[in-house]
């Protein structure tokens, strides 16, 4: 099991300066990456998000990665053909004018100099492939970290809700006799045991069981149980399954709680909703 949040940080030095990726890690349905790359890098952007995905497999990603450079990317030249060009022309100007050109009117006329950038982004593949790796180290001993910490507090929650369903269905195995009683309680109340007879009793009985019966939620709610305990056990992707199985865990207890005529079963069903709110709560920061 491993959590959705996570950070991770990495910076490797080469010859003209250094690279640093850093990962931060958040809850969100899906994978997606929030991408602040250097342009000098952006052509790895491809290569930056399929590594991302071996280590994140669901959730949100702010990545950064900054190039920083102990030397320039920019360099200059002078293109000797144009310049020799502009010296003839400014010599024919100067026998008719008798003005001498100076630097300045070089310097001013486009194309003398030369202004390129060293576009190559081969040279930063090694350290940028060093510092990513390293920083996915870094999430990947995050993630499994913390889903540690959330696989002991999602069995706590589970075995909880066990021990209150496991109560419930003790319950429900004496609701006959409880109706029985009940019936016969009220009727003497009433003081009308004598008109009513042994099978109409029963009649009456049977109906109310037929409408108050949990028989079928337990029995879901135990194969719920039985998959979740599963998928809390598997090394699969498991945060959409469990938060399903949880919103099915919830779904059943609210129809016992709407169906309890017994103040025991309303209180733990009570205690069963509870756990499963905290369930679903850790179940958002799960992969």
């Amino acid at each position: 099991m491993r959590s959705m949040t996570a950070y991770g940080y990495a910076e490797s030095k080469f010859g003209r300066g250094s690279i640093e990726v850093e990962l931060k890690c958040y809850n969100s349905r899906f994978f997606e990456v929030n991408h602040n790359i250097s342009y000098a890098l952006s052509s790895y952007e491809l290569y930056i998000d399929n590594e991302i995905r071996k280590i994140v497999k669901r959730g949100h990603v702010d990545l950064s990665v900054r190039l920083k450079l102990s030397d320039s990317q920019m360099s200059v030249s002078v293109d000797q053909g144009l310049v020799e060009e502009y010296r003839k022309a400014f010599d024919l100007l100067k026998d008719m004018t008798g003005l001498d050109a100076d630097l300045s009117d070089y310097l001013e006329r486009d194309g003398v100099i030369i202004l390129s950038k060293d576009d190559d982004s081969s040279i930063y593949k090694e350290p940028l492939n060093d510092a990513l790796l390293k920083a996915l180290e870094m999430v990947d001993e995050s993630k499994s970290r913390e889903g540690r910490a959330t696989y002991e507090d999602l069995k706590r929650h589970a075995d909880i809700f066990s021990t209150k369903l496991s109560l419930i269905e003790g319950y429900s195995k004496d609701l006959e006799k409880r109706f029985r009683q009940m019936f016969s309680d009220r009727l003497n109340e009433l003081e009308m045991d004598s008109s009513i007879t042994e099978d109409r009793l029963n009649q009456e009985i049977a109906l109310m069981i037929v409408k108050y019966t949990i028989n079928e939620e337990i029995k879901r709610l135990h194969a719920h149980l039985a998959e979740y305990y599963n998928l809390l056990e598997s090394s699969d992707s498991v945060g959409k399954r469990l938060d399903f199985l949880a919103q099915e865990m919830n779904r059943e207890t609210n129809t016992i709680a709407s169906k309890s005529t017994l103040s025991e079963i309303s209180s733990l069903t009570i205690a069963m909703k509870d756990a499963v709110e905290n369930i679903r709560e850790q179940v958002r920061n799960i992969e």
